[in-house]
């Protein structure tokens, strides 16, 4: 007999979310905050690339939406201010889940942009101050003498200091759909819609 009921409750998407990404980091080995984030150019150009999740929680609280941190300069940040929506996508394959969110983004502040940049690991600070992201680099050598470079004359400061092209966007959830695997491919997916301060959601078939 084949289960007719879903697993997934019918209200509130983030609470759900948040369900599943405890659970994803507690079974998860590495990086369960990883997610692919899609963005597309104004004619409709798609890109994807696996980014990580830094923040997140119910709009209108202080961490709001989903944050994650990137070089603006780079193909994606091009593409974001150009065309600030987002499409994301979590796939946890030991627990055989997906959630896929989609929704308009906004840059965080400047204060947010330092704070967590600087609450990375120094080295890794460096790294993202001296790369160019996403563009030509003539030979790996080039970017390591910047990297050693720039590790030298911070290294007394401890820190180094934020570019202000490296900085980070917040999608604001509008859909989001959870996909749950059951036995023979007969999953459980349901599609949450915002609507006004709530939500709708339905059963979509697999």
């Amino acid at each position: 007999m084949i289960d007719s009921q879903s697993a997934l409750p019918d209200n509130d998407p983030i609470g759900l979310f948040g369900e599943w990404f405890a659970e994803a980091k507690a079974s998860e080995p590495n990086d369960p905050n990883a997610m692919a984030l899609a963005t597309a150019t104004p004619d409709g150009m798609p890109s994807v690339r696996m980014v990580l999740l830094k923040d997140w929680g119910p709009i209108g609280e202080n961490a709001g939406g989903f944050t994650f941190y990137t070089n603006a300069k780079s193909r994606k940040g091009g593409e974001i201010r150009a065309n600030p929506r987002a499409a994301l996508l979590f796939h946890w394959k030991s627990l055989r889940r997906q959630i896929r969110i989609e929704g308009p983004l906004t840059e965080v502040t400047p204060e947010q942009a330092d704070d967590y940049f600087h609450s990375r690991a120094f080295v890794s600070q460096v790294g993202s101050a001296a790369s160019d992201q996403s563009r030509p680099l003539p030979d790996r050598q080039t970017y390591i003498d910047r990297v050693e470079e720039l590790e030298q004359a911070c290294a007394g400061a401890g820190e180094v200091p934020r570019p202000d092209h490296w900085t980070g966007f917040r999608l604001d959830p509008q859909a989001i759909e959870f996909w749950l695997d059951r036995p023979n491919r007969i999953h459980d997916r349901r599609r949450f819609e915002r609507d006004g301060a709530g939500w709708t959601s339905t059963l979509l078939y697999p």
